[in-house]
């Protein structure tokens, strides 16, 4: 038994946690299982999709093996427990890097696929789930899949972005991309409105794979934010990158606060502009700023936090997007961390993948009980008005309704690949199984 909880720190309970090391042997530890499961690598995801109340956690993190790696064919194959740090930090200074991944390098290769997790080059990569070539599933009955877009292609459909409730995920090919060393080439633009971000946005994207803003969403200075865009740079010498400090422990208070968010937005946007020129910056610190500060999320205190994340088609984005920033400053709220970023028209590599053609806007707010709930209910009307959903990865309160009309349309082909042990409380609140 162990004290488990998401990365957003909402609830904590104990559970009993099965730790996985071999690969060869998952089939067998399933012969001994005598609940219902649900894999979990780093507890990265923000809400219960990755905890399970009423059962059992298939700890992944020590299946974190290589097994092949192919410079010619561009593709690396790995246990499903390896975090994307390592693999990254193994993959760049030998010329290649994952064509796509997300906000933080601290998931495991089995919760990208999982999650379905995307990056600021949607408009060109897509999500991770489309450069996955290949995975093995372990089903509870003992089976083994070998899944390919042709071979069990429901199942690898219904994987990628199936929130581990298929089966246990042992091991993944992946597709690579070739570079040059581990630098960015960056720009910073500042913009006065939405309607400046969503033109900067259609401008960039034909010319910079990375594109993504930070908005402000606390000073009352309308929607002012910072355009950030960015290439893989030609510059061909490799750094080693160094591990940031850690928040010791977590404060008897949130340290995320009107007076705070005020601060540090106004620096931000000042600090953000004096870099409106082309600069140089790791890969590290362009694609996972947050990961510089260990153990972030304990900034807000014991009650924790919840991140919202949605997207909007374009039709109604940049209205919905406004009165999402109208609803917010009213409550009184604000997030460290408001990004907004578009996506583009690849057709979706899951099932249940959460981008569709449109804006995706995310935000943390610090735990207040019910008055932020009350709010995110707002939120929701806004975006289920706009035809929009919630990211499930972020998610740890939607209603079914809302989910439901998010992604009713593949829920039912979805549901048949389900495998029969696996369970989680995200799960069991939005589907029943």
């Amino acid at each position: 038994m162990a004290l488990v909880s998401s990365w957003g720190n909402l609830e904590h309970s104990c559970q009993e946690v099965v730790g996985l090391s071999d690969r060869f042997s998952v089939s067998k530890v399933f012969q001994n299982l005598n609940s219902n499961f649900i894999p979990r690598g780093n507890g990265r995801s923000y809400g219960d999709v990755c905890t399970n109340s009423n059962g059992k956690l298939l700890w992944t993190a020590f299946l974190n093996h290589f097994i092949d790696f192919d410079p010619l064919k561009e593709t690396v194959t790995v246990e499903a427990g390896m975090s994307l740090k390592i693999l990254q930090r193994f993959l760049v200074p030998r010329g290649f890097m994952l064509p796509v991944t997300p906000g933080t390098q601290e998931i495991t290769v089995g919760g990208a696929i999982a999650n379905d997790v995307h990056c600021k080059n949607h408009h060109m990569y897509g999500t991770f789930g489309h450069h996955v070539k290949a995975f093995s599933l372990c089903r509870s009955s003992g089976e083994v899949l070998y899944c390919t877009p042709e071979e069990n292609a429901g199942y690898f459909s219904a994987t990628i972005g199936g929130l581990g409730l298929t089966g246990l995920i042992t091991e993944a090919t992946l597709k690579l991309k070739r570079i040059k060393g581990s630098w960015i080439n960056a720009e910073n633009v500042p913009y006065g409105n939405l309607n400046e971000f969503f033109e900067l946005a259609k401008k960039s994207e034909d010319k910079y794979e990375h594109t993504v803003a930070w908005i402000d969403c606390i000073t009352g200075k309308g929607d002012r934010g910072i355009f950030m865009r960015g290439n893989n740079s030609d510059r061909d010498d490799y750094v080693d990158p160094k591990d940031g400090f850690a928040i010791p422990f977590t404060p008897p208070f949130s340290l995320v606060n009107s007076l705070s968010l005020r601060i540090f937005n106004k620096l931000y946007y000042w600090r953000q502009q004096l870099q409106s020129k082309p600069f140089w910056v790791h890969y590290e610190k362009f694609f996972y700023p947050l990961d510089g500060i260990r153990q972030w999320n304990r900034i807000y205190g014991p009650k924790g936090f919840y991140q919202y994340q949605c997207v909007v088609p374009y039709s109604d984005g940049l209205d919905a997007i406004s009165e999402i920033q109208t609803q917010i400053a009213s409550a009184g709220c604000g997030s460290f961390l408001g990004v907004l970023k578009t996506f583009g028209k690849k057709d979706a590599a899951g099932m249940l993948s959460f981008p569709m053609e449109g804006f995706t806007y995310a935000l943390d707010f610090p735990n207040k009980g019910k008055s932020t709930v009350k709010l995110f209910q707002r939120l929701d009307s806004v975006v289920r008005n706009a035809h929009g959903r919630l990211y499930l990865a972020k998610d740890a309160r939607q209603s079914v309704e809302m989910f439901e009309a998010g992604y009713g349309e593949k829920l039912e082909e979805f549901l048949k690949y389900v495998d029969p042990m696996c369970s989680s409380d995200m799960s069991r609140r939005l589907m029943g199984v």
